[in-house]
């Protein structure tokens, strides 16, 4: 079976699902490989949660997605930023710049049924799924893409292909684009956690010389995340949940209650990953396929979304992709892009570092950050999702 489409999307996760709906309506033919349907029941206290960007909400509310959330997101409405033996912290409310909230907080996989909805609506959309790419195959004028799918396999000619397969991209891979990694050597463990203290919509992280600690208010509890050397890791993976609680709580502290519940924890290895190029050939890349970063600031499916809405954005109806096309898509991500692996990268690095004048240094910088304006200002806005081109559907 062989069939041609304007742009093929490959990932139907939270970035590829949203760049479908961004090309709703516009005067394109659409496929979206997807390796499976998301899982469906009850949300479980132990669920993952995500922090979207102030810019993301407002995107997701045009695409028509928040809308169908099970579950409203809980609104960050205080930052509050400290490291473990410095002096200083900054403590940043919502309402002293004119918001309800930085940003908001959402269960990872009621995001995912959210955008699974919103794609059952778009009628023009075509889906493959369960379905894996085996093959690419370019030319000039499209790539041709081989899917096995069930037990059919299948070809479809596509003037744009768009990689949004995640940290270990087949289709970066087969396109020829390398990548550049970098060991945080970390641990990162992530779980739900409650207090014996409702929270107050203060979303918390804690530096340390192991790295980050943080807590993001959901409802009345908290999606948690503990960053921990990786030689450390297989003890506190063995820990029973009053141990892992335990554990947390001195690294933490008590600003946010007393540690009474834990759910399961998940727990993945802490490396930067980066596309060498965002394009080749009929061929762009986007999301945890262009950049898997460091979750510091919660910045990677933000930063992911806004690659998603401007390509959509660019699109005028034209060959989609053209040269020109792809050109002007990698020259509009470069400010956003480069200046949040800076801001991600520069963090944990800086953050981790243990010397005496870095104490100073930091602790400085916390007292600055937190007192003036001027200064503030800027990681406000970084935090909401406004910097550098900000697409139109998230302004």
């Amino acid at each position: 079976m062989s069939e041609q489409v304007d742009i093929l999307i490959v990932g139907a996760g939270l970035v590829g699902a949203s760049l479908a709906c961004a090309l709703q309506g516009r005067d394109y033919r659409v496929a979206l490989v997807e390796a499976a349907a998301p899982a469906a029941g009850p949300p479980g206290f132990d669920e993952r949660k995500l922090a979207l960007s102030a810019a993301s909400l407002n995107a997701l509310a045009a695409l028509g997605v928040l809308p169908k959330l099970a579950t409203l997101p809980t609104p960050i409405r205080r930052l509050h930023v400290s490291r473990a033996g410095d002096f200083g912290a900054v403590r940043l409310a919502a309402a002293d710049f004119g918001r309800e909230g930085f940003g908001g907080v959402v269960l990872a996989r009621e995001l995912g049924l959210a955008l699974e909805a919103r794609l059952a609506e778009l009628t023009a959309l075509e889906r493959h799924r369960p379905a894996t790419v085996t093959a690419l195959t370019p030319a000039a004028d499209a790539i041709t893409v081989t899917l096995r799918e069930g037990e059919q396999p299948r070809t479809i000619r596509t003037r744009l292909l768009v990689a949004a397969d995640g940290t270990r991209s087949f289709s970066r891979q087969a396109l020829g684009i390398g990548t550049i990694e970098h060991d945080y050597a970390q641990t990162l463990f992530v779980c739900s956690l409650a207090t014996d203290r409702d929270n107050d919509g203060t979303a918390y992280e804690r530096f340390t010389d192991q790295g980050p600690v943080a807590l993001l208010p959901m409802g009345r509890d908290f999606g948690a995340i503990c960053a921990v050397a990786r030689d450390d890791a297989a003890r506190v993976q063995a820990l029973d949940d009053d141990g892992f609680a335990t554990h947390f709580q001195q690294r933490f502290g008590w600003r946010a209650g007393r540690i009474r519940r834990v759910g399961k924890r998940s727990a993945y290895p802490l490396a930067r990953v980066l596309a060498e190029r965002l394009s080749a050939p009929r061929a762009l890349i986007m999301g945890n396929a262009a950049q898997t970063i460091h979750p510091i600031g919660a910045q990677g499916f933000n930063l992911g979304l806004r690659d998603a809405l401007s390509l959509a954005e660019l699109l005028d109806g034209g060959d989609p992709g053209a040269d020109a096309a792809l050109s002007a898509y990698v020259d509009a991500r470069r400010e956003d892009r480069e200046r949040t692996l800076a801001f991600s990268d520069g963090l944990a690095r800086i953050t981790a570092n243990d010397s005496f004048p870095m104490h100073v240094l930091r602790s400085l910088g916390l007292l600055a950050i937190g007192n003036a304006p001027g200064l503030s200002a800027p990681v406000v806005s970084g935090a909401m999702g406004f910097r550098g081109r900000v697409p139109r559907l998230a302004r």
